[in-house]
């Protein structure tokens, strides 16, 4: 069994075409998506179409619940910009997205965590805004009564593998569009993956081991940095161009 999984596009279609393209190119035809589909400053309206049609299995993600939930002039600025790109289709199909998913009895799919999809599964944060991975026994804390050999997460944007004590592997894929993003919560904090590229994973089955292939793929990322300097949001421009928050 031989799949991909994609995360956080948020709203980039360039780099969602060309992850599809390379998807194509491995010979790979099943793609699970781990939700934050539409919501950044950038072009979620193709963004959205892109993803309804490809009908691949999504779980909902923190931004595209807020796109559903919350009043257009109490969203922040990224989801904003996104709700006006969207039509009634599309935040329908965010409403259809469940908060959790199977992939064919094998993989457990969640954006963030089994509890919220708002929340750093592989990751904590210091008080002095430092990212760093947790211990393994808070990361197996969190993936307590989840049966299965493979469980995939996105949400921090951060390609990252770790394999439990019990052979279980948790994959987070990295963001197909969002390389860089501060945050407020539990303290300030910067993401920054130091590279402009979009990200995805290729998940294989090996006999009884699941194995992942992490892959960056090139696309006119400048294009979108200009995209958001045009909008107001130097800092997306910044992450986009770079990799880098400056």
């Amino acid at each position: 069994m031989r799949f991909a999984t994609i995360a956080d596009v948020h709203g980039n279609h360039l780099a969602l075409e060309a992850v599809l393209e390379d998807i194509s190119a491995q010979g790979i035809t099943d793609i699970v998506n781990l939700g934050d589909c539409f919501s950044g400053p950038l072009t979620s309206g193709k963004t959205a179409d892109m993803l309804v049609a490809l009908n691949a299995l999504t779980v909902r993600g923190n931004h595209d619940r807020y796109l559903i939930e919350q009043a257009p002039e109490a969203m922040h600025p990224s989801d904003k910009v996104a709700y006006a790109q969207l039509t009634e289709r599309h935040l329908d199909w965010l409403r259809g997205l469940p908060f959790s998913a199977v992939y064919r009895d094998a993989a457990y799919l969640c954006h963030a965590t089994p509890e919220t999809d708002n929340g750093y599964w592989l990751e904590s944060v210091s008080a002095d805004g430092h990212v760093y991975q947790k211990s393994i026994e808070d990361i197996e804390a969190l993936a307590a009564g989840i049966d299965f050999p493979l469980i995939l997460c996105g949400h921090t944007h951060i390609p990252r593998l770790v394999r439990l004590s019990d052979g279980r592997l948790i994959v987070n894929p990295g963001s197909v569009g969002c390389p860089a993003y501060d945050d407020d919560l539990p303290h300030y904090h910067k993401v920054e993956v130091g590279h402009p590229f979009a990200s995805y994973a290729i998940l294989e089955r090996q006999g009884e081991t699941w194995l992942p292939v992490f892959r960056q793929v090139a696309y006119d990322h400048m294009a979108m940095a200009k995209l958001a300097a045009e909008n107001g949001r130097a800092e997306w421009a910044s992450g986009l161009a770079t990799g880098w928050l400056r």
